[in-house]
């Protein structure tokens, strides 16, 4: 029988929220005031689930960084989707570099997986990461900025719109960084303990097109703390619908738990809650290769993981 940790299994506290439908029917028109009072309605119904910390958090917050870094790869002018990122991150060789588009993934992993703080270490640690240089000069007055940001006191979306629109005007070639920061500002002025990566993922939305099909509005121009507000009415909504799919797949998970035998099932159940993916040949201590294809085929049999590659061969699992 499969016993574990009470403390990392336990269900959620909160069931996972949905945002109201009257904040998400629009109907594309909106003034300036209607669009922040709708993005407020969709970052209340999001606040609790920021807050908690089910058992399944992890993998949760590493499902909205991969959206993120997929988006963040259009940015970029790659062509890495979700599919190529999460391989580069789980199929690499242990301690190998990730390349380019990994480090840009793990950027965004670390946004959803560390609090939220702005220290000067940590930016510095970011753009050099994501291929960027800036100097410590410049990075300090970044962080005076925020400061002064969080100082005028102003609504969470427009803060974050802000610092965005700041990055952008010092270098034009960072927005990738900008969009990285903005979430990270707005998670400050939410004071929710963790960050989460919601507004890059909407950056080829319709909430940032002048116009169904048109160009893109960017950091800084006109309209773009509106289509921020309007932004993130979708981004909490894809993230509270993330939410409750991935708290029902941990609740099957768990509840049959105890019914595995074999040896170190504990180790892969722990894993699938805290990320995004796990490796089909899964090693621990109590676990072989073997025997984790084996544990896998059985907890897809009993649908509670899913095979997210598609493949037959280097597979990768999760909630």
């Amino acid at each position: 029988m499969i016993r574990l940790d009470p403390a990392t299994t336990s269900p959620a506290a909160i069931a996972p929220p949905i945002v109201p439908a009257w904040a998400l029917a629009h109907g594309g028109a909106l003034n300036d005031a209607d669009a922040a009072f709708q993005a407020g309605a969709a970052l209340a119904s999001l606040d609790s689930l920021a807050r908690a910390e089910p058992s399944w958090s992890n993998a949760w917050r590493q499902r909205l960084a991969l959206r993120c870094a997929a988006a963040s790869m259009r940015l970029a002018g790659r062509s890495e989707d979700e599919a190529a990122l999460r391989d580069a991150w789980y199929l690499r060789p242990a301690g190998a570099d990730t390349g380019p588009a990994g480090a840009v993934l793990g950027a965004w992993r670390q946004l959803a997986m560390q609090p939220s703080v702005d220290t000067h270490d940590r930016l510095e640690k970011i753009v050099d990461q994501i291929g960027i240089h800036w100097d410590d000069a410049a990075l300090a007055n970044l962080s005076t900025e925020i400061e002064k940001l969080a100082g005028l006191q102003r609504p969470a979306p427009f803060t974050a719109a802000a610092i965005a629109a700041h990055v952008v005007a010092m270098r034009p070639d960072c927005e990738l960084f900008a969009w990285w920061l903005a979430d990270l500002v707005l998670a400050k002025s939410l004071r929710w303990p963790r960050p989460l990566p919601l507004l890059t993922a909407q950056a080829f939305g319709p909430a940032f097109r002048r116009e169904p099909g048109g160009e893109r509005i960017r950091p800084g121009e006109k309209s773009f703390e509106r289509a921020v507000c309007v932004a993130l009415v979708p981004a909490a909504a894809a993230a509270c619908r993330l939410a409750a799919d991935l708290s029902r797949r941990a609740e099957r998970l768990i509840a049959i738990a105890p019914k595995l035998r074999a040896k170190g099932a504990g180790d892969a159940i722990f894993s699938l809650l805290n990320e995004d993916a796990v490796s089909g040949s899964l090693t621990t201590k109590n676990l072989s290769r073997f025997a984790a294809r084996r544990l896998f085929e059985r907890l897809q049999q009993l649908d509670a993981v899913r095979e997210l590659s598609g493949r037959t061969t280097f597979r990768l699992f999760g909630l």
